[in-house]
């Protein structure tokens, strides 16, 4: 599982994030925690996992402007 923190653009987060299969590695949004958004992953690595989530929100372009975190839970 993997936890990407914004307090902005949580909704294009979770399609994007959702909408994204390539190489094996899909997104399944689970729940909100506060500004914490919590995916499954089907990918084994969580840390290859959480890093490309966080490539694939910076290459979007409110994404290179965007604060947030994407870490391995």
């Amino acid at each position: 599982m993997i936890s990407i923190a914004s307090a902005m653009q949580q909704d294009a987060i979770k399609e994007l994030l959702e909408n994204y299969n390539e190489d094996g590695l899909s997104y399944s949004f689970k729940e909100k925690q506060g500004i914490k958004l919590l995916f499954t992953t089907t990918g084994e690595d969580t840390e290859a996992a959480a890093k490309k989530a966080k490539e694939l929100i910076k290459a979007q372009p409110w994404g290179s402007v965007l604060y947030f975190q994407a870490a391995a839970v």
